[in-house]
């Protein structure tokens, strides 16, 4: 062992003098990780709340997690009350999820020299801290390069994004708190260490390398400085600022959904009625006109006979609105819509089951990935749910789900299922 020790590290960046950076130290990486230890457990938080807002406890139809057993321990009925709730608890996940990248970056530029250690495992105890350390880096850069990678629309990832990323949230957010539970009485020393009013004053020719450190943060041969701290800070902080600017408006609206330019979903398509953001277009899940054209039928199903109504029996029934928006997993949401149809709760009468506790609603798109949705009791009973028929005062298009979809308040986008033909209703 002694002369395990003893080996000289490699040549390049295991060796102490490769990094020389003399603003790298204890105070900066702990300041971008008080940044990332506010932010990333709202993101981590945001995350979990859109996973119950799925209803994965209704079953498989809507959890893609079917093995999640404990996982799944704080689940619950999912509210409609606010109606904008799901607006702003995704498009707060998202958006911030964007902006920390900066934060992330730089962090994890601070603690670079710790990944290359010499010798990377010199017990069983800083094995297992290595091994936490692995998770961590591993877990955050999955995290946060899925989560980019979905809201942009491209999807190549090797299974589903939805599973994916639930289980890579937990094994991260695992190694967060096991690194906050070692690191937070280090960070909180080297926070006291110098003041930032002390460290935005000094200029360039003012910079010095911290102490040395047992951590090893500081170099130990640094090089002059080309940067001051706060211009380090500044750099990141401007960063954030832009991504803020770029990203906030698709989730915002108004205005500043013109400056969205990292949303696939900036900007309104065409004019009208209809012109409002549109997560999947029916040619691209093979909705064809025939597929509801003069053939179609809604059929209810619920504790007595099948019923089935032409969408003109539909249109002679008294009409009910509601204003809600549509709010999408990537992070986009549209501004209130008013859309008129049928109560949910109303269709749960007529077809006999008045009390139902869940509604699975079935869309005339081939099989596929949310083709169909479990909704739950509370949401069928909500007045402002409906089998919507028109928008804005005129005919849904085929893109937005014609001849009738789903609008439930505080639903994800997915699940508020398009070109429904089917609604089943069960105690």
């Amino acid at each position: 062992m002694r002369r395990v020790e003893q080996t000289p590290p490699p040549p390049g960046p295991f060796r102490p003098g490769f990094w020389r950076s003399p603003i790298r130290g204890p105070w900066l990486t702990s300041v971008f990780g008080l940044v990332l230890l506010i932010g990333i457990p709202l993101i981590f938080v945001t995350g979990m709340l859109s996973y119950a807002s799925y209803n994965p406890g209704l079953g498989r139809i809507n959890d893609q997690t079917p093995d999640k057993g404990l996982l799944g321990f704080y689940l619950f009925d999912w509210p409609t009350h606010p109606y904008w709730l799901y607006r702003l608890t995704q498009g707060v996940h998202v958006t911030l999820g964007v902006v920390l990248v900066p934060v992330l970056l730089a962090k994890l530029w601070s603690v670079i020299p710790k990944l290359f250690e010499w010798l990377p495992v010199r017990s069983v105890a800083h094995g297992l801290e290595r091994l936490s350390l692995l998770m961590l880096v591993g877990g955050v850069i999955f995290e946060f390069v899925t989560g980019i990678i979905n809201i942009q629309l491209f999807y190549v990832f090797p299974g589903s994004f939805y599973t994916l990323h639930f289980y890579g949230a937990w094994v991260f957010i695992a190694a967060f708190v096991v690194h906050v539970s070692l690191r937070l009485g280090r960070m909180t020393r080297a926070l006291r260490s110098r003041s930032l009013a002390a460290e935005l004053r000094t200029d360039l020719a003012h910079t010095r390398p911290e102490p040395p450190d047992p951590d090893g943060l500081v170099p130990v041969a640094p090089a002059p400085p080309t940067m001051t701290r706060r211009g380090a800070l500044a750099l990141v902080g401007g960063g954030s600022l832009l991504l803020l600017v770029v990203t906030a408006g698709q989730s915002i609206g108004g205005w500043l959904r013109n400056t969205a330019l990292l949303a696939p979903h900036n900007r309104t398509p065409g004019s009208g009625p209809n012109a409002f953001q549109i997560n999947k277009t029916a040619a691209s899940v093979g909705v064809t006109p025939a597929h509801v054209g003069p053939d179609w039928r809604l059929e209810i199903h619920g504790s007595g006979p099948t019923l089935v109504f032409t969408r003109a029996q539909l249109l002679a029934m008294p009409q009910h609105s509601a204003a809600l928006p549509i709010a999408c997993v990537e992070g986009w949401s549209t501004p209130d819509q008013h859309w008129s149809g049928l109560r949910l709760t109303d269709l749960a009468a007529m077809a006999g089951v008045p009390g139902a506790g869940s509604v699975l609603v079935e869309s005339v798109q081939p099989p596929g990935p949310y083709s169909s949705v479990l909704l739950r009791g509370n949401q069928i009973h909500d007045p402002r749910s409906l089998l919507a028929l028109h928008v804005n005062g005129a005919d849904l298009s085929l893109d937005h789900g014609y001849p009738a979809r789903v609008i439930v308040p505080a639903n994800p986008g997915v699940n508020n299922t398009k070109w429904v033909h089917r609604l089943t209703f069960r105690t």
